[in-house]
């Protein structure tokens, strides 16, 4: 079983961090709005990057890590681009 990280890009500009051992069922959980809290008053939402792990622990590690970085650094990390994400965690 695969379990995943995620980031979701909400209609105010924000982004909110999760992890799921079903990914496409938590997306459209999300984008319904049957999950209350934080992205259920940021309607709509969609998916900007997710990564496989191959445990929960893992992939609460991570949500985690990326919950405390920074836009600049989550935004590095969904467009792939490795060095800025090195350059913002100088920072």
């Amino acid at each position: 079983m695969s379990f995943y990280t995620y980031l979701l890009k909400c209609a105010d500009g924000s982004y909110y961090a999760g992890h799921t051992d079903n990914l496409d069922l938590r997306i459209a959980q999300h984008e319904s709005g049957s999950i209350p809290g934080y992205t259920a008053t940021r309607l709509p939402v969609a998916l900007s990057w997710s990564e496989s792990f191959g445990t929960r622990e893992e992939a609460l590690s991570a949500e985690r890590q990326i919950k405390g970085w920074s836009r600049k650094k989550k935004e590095a990390l969904i467009a792939g681009d490795f060095a800025a994400l090195k350059e913002a965690a100088r920072k």
